[in-house]
C-alpha cells in the first residue's frame, strides 16, 4: 500500500541548476539535498523542506507543464507571498479552493508551484 509520498519530480532545462538553487534553497527556503553521485552526472538538483521533497531534473526538451505542479502546504501564507515576493517571484492569489488561502507562483523555468493553507490554520494565527 502506498503510505507517503516521497518526492515531486519536476523538469528542467540544461543548466538551470544556478537558478533553481538561488530559488527553491534562497526564496522559497529549502535545502539543497546532495545527489548521489551516479545521479548528479546527470545534473538537476533535489531540495527538502521538512518531509517534502522536490526533485529537479534535466530534460533535453524541457517544456514546462501547462497546468500540473505540485501543492506545498505552508504556514504563515501573507509572509510566505510577501518572502517570495520580496525574491522577485510574482504571486498570483486564486480563492477558489473552499477552506484554503492559496496562490501561485513560478519557478525561474517556468515549473507552475500552487502554495495553500487550510483557513482553520490561518485563522489560529
Amino acid at each position: 500500500m502506498i503510505s507517503a509520498v516521497d518526492h515531486v519530480q519536476l523538469a528542467a532545462p540544461p543548466g538551470s541548476e544556478d537558478r533553481l538553487r538561488a530559488y527553491y534553497a534562497d526564496v522559497l527556503g529549502m535545502t539543497e539535498v546532495p545527489k548521489p553521485p551516479v545521479l548528479a552526472a546527470r545534473g538537476g538538483c533535489w531540495f527538502r523542506a521538512g518531509p517534502v521533497q522536490l526533485h529537479l531534473g534535466v530534460e533535453e526538451d524541457f517544456r514546462p507543464a501547462g497546468k500540473a505542479h505540485p501543492g506545498l502546504r505552508v504556514t504563515g501564507i501573507e509572509a510566505y507571498a510577501a518572502r517570495l515576493e520580496a525574491g522577485g517571484a510574482a504571486v498570483t492569489w486564486d480563492e477558489n479552493l473552499p477552506g484554503h488561502r492559496r496562490f501561485y507562483s513560478y519557478d525561474p523555468v517556468g515549473n507552475r508551484l500552487e502554495f495553500l493553507e487550510p483557513l482553520d490554520a490561518v485563522a489560529a494565527v
